[in-house]
């Protein structure tokens, strides 16, 4: 992405809210990136950020291989805001002191505002608000010229500041980026307007222009082929690059095998004949489940996949001959979970589109959603004029049903599944749920379960249904789903799915869980 956007850039020190950040300060439509925190100084500033965010953290400023970053940082005259552990490496590192808190501060906080200017301003009615507390470690004695700003029952210095023309430095114990702090977007949004000065020039009309003008200077006047699934994300990449290039665009859709019932005709309906895009099909099947024989580590499925794709893809731009660019509907959250982009984070799985991929390739990428995020795509879609059945599509991985069949991959096993997701879907349409759950799918377990049908002893498979609401995808919550609903997805699963006795419902948040269960 161009620079002339207002950038904030925010560094991670591993916190699992790190993305939150970056998408609430992009709600205020500012520009954010994430870096890790070991990137070198001159990365950071040659970046030129209006702000810099120092994320949360797991660790300790006093262990030994505590994250960091160089003291010089704060002598640029960058605005800084320091979250939880980033107050507490701001006070380590400027000559205050941390110690253990003698009462861990975890939830719901009531802070009390003595400065509610500038970070403050407009901010908690009577001088309070409602924070949300995440730590174990507290500020015993700020740094020489910080001075508190707000403070807790458990905690002195909830908030401090040091603002003297040269260094403006703001710090907070608490996690402004949750839902639980209410006037957390406020906070932020008057970091990155009132302190930082940054302007709100970061929409998706100002995207769809940078990004047509980038991918026509990418091509030329050389035909591409676009990955095309029909899910919103390589949709959206599809209709962006086709406003750039128009019909030197083939996009190509490849029948895995592992895709849910009607899928094929779906996206051949929708994109040859209604959205009148030059579209090729590969039936694939055959080879793709050979890829995925007796293969049951989740890791190992995503790769074969993603390198079975790209295979594919090599051979059909081969085939049209002069083909040298492949269009990927990549987001940002799967570039940040594929390649740990988070300081000392771990990696949480590999994408088939990110880490999948081989080391050489013969296909240059465009992946032109690459720094967005799902909500962002959706909106793009809406500018690119996409029907509301692509845009609201609830998203389903590259890998398909081969990372929700759990363990070995048959057609059998494949059959059970694909008719448990159709009535799993079928019955959250039905109950008018389907733009208020983020997805809802269906899982086969690796397991058999005594059962009793007609009189008869069972030993039969076990289904998993998994709901959450969420806004991005990168943290979720179980979805409420009414007892009557769920009754009538297992009540049609068990008896309308030959080899399934019994269903269970996953009410696992992310985190700790992850959406997918592979």
């Amino acid at each position: 992405m161009e620079l002339w956007h207002d950038r904030i850039l925010v560094l991670d020190f591993g916190s699992q809210y790190t993305q939150l950040i970056a998408r609430r300060i992009r709600e205020a439509q500012v520009y954010s990136q994430i870096l890790p925190c070991t990137v070198p100084l001159a990365t950071v500033l040659a970046y030129r950020p209006q702000g810099i965010v120092l994320s949360g953290g797991p660790s300790s400023v006093y262990e030994k291989k505590a994250p960091s970053v160089s003291k010089e940082l704060f002598e640029q005259g960058i605005p800084v805001l320091g979250i939880c552990y980033g107050m507490q490496l701001v006070t380590h590192l400027s000559g205050g002191e941390v110690a253990k808190s003698k009462h861990r501060e975890y939830g719901r906080a009531e802070l009390t505002i003595d400065d509610d200017g500038d970070l403050f301003a407009g901010i908690g009615k009577g001088g309070s608000t409602d924070v949300w507390m995440s730590h174990g470690d507290r500020i015993e004695r700020m740094p020489p010229g910080f001075r508190s700003i707000a403070r807790t029952s458990n905690s002195p210095v909830a908030a401090m500041k040091q603002d003297d023309g040269k260094r403006r430095i703001y710090c907070l114990q608490f996690h402004p980026e949750v839902a639980h702090t209410p006037d957390g977007a406020q906070l932020l949004r008057n970091f990155v307007y009132h302190i930082c000065g940054c302007k709100p020039t970061w929409t998706m009309q100002s995207y769809v222009e940078t990004a047509v003008k980038q991918i026509r200077e990418q091509v030329g006047q050389e035909r591409v082929i676009c990955a095309l699934s029909g899910g919103v994300d390589s949709s959206v990449a599809a209709a962006l690059t086709h406003r750039a290039i128009g019909d030197q665009l083939i996009c190509v859709f490849v029948d895995n095998g592992v895709l849910r019932a009607g899928e094929r005709d779906q996206v051949q309906k929708m994109f040859a004949s209604q959205l009148h895009l030059n579209l090729r099909i590969l039936d694939r099947t055959e080879q793709f489940l050979a890829g995925l024989k007796g293969v049951t580590d989740p890791e190992r499925k995503r790769k074969n996949i993603g390198r079975l794709f790209i295979k594919n893809f090599e051979a059909e731009a081969k085939r049209l001959k002069g083909i040298k660019h492949l269009v990927q509907g990549t987001l940002y959250p799967d570039v940040i979970e594929s390649v740990s982009f988070k300081g000392p984070s771990a990696t949480i799985k590999t994408h088939h589109n990110v880490g999948g991929l081989p080391a050489r390739m013969r296909l240059k990428l465009i992946e032109p959603l690459r720094e967005l995020f799902k909500d962002e795509v959706r909106v793009l879609g809406t500018e690119l004029g996409l029907p509301d059945d692509i845009i609201w599509r609830q998203p389903f991985p590259g890998p398909g049903l081969a990372i929700r069949v759990l363990g070995s991959v048959t057609k059998e096993r494949l059959a059970i599944l694909r008719a448990a997701e159709t009535i799993v879907d079928q019955e959250i349409r039905s109950a008018g749920l389907y733009r208020d759950i983020w997805q809802a799918f269906a899982v086969l377990l690796p397991v058999r379960t005594v059962g009793v049908m007609g009189d008869q002893r069972t030993y039969e498979h076990v289904v998993a249904i998994r709901a959450v609401t969420s806004l991005d995808g990168m943290t979720a919550d179980w979805a409420k789903i009414p007892p009557d609903v769920l009754g009538r997805m297992s009540n049609r699963i068990i008896n309308e799915v030959k080899g399934v006795n019994r269903v269970v419902y996953d009410i696992s948040s992310k985190p700790p869980s992850t959406i997918e269960w592979e």
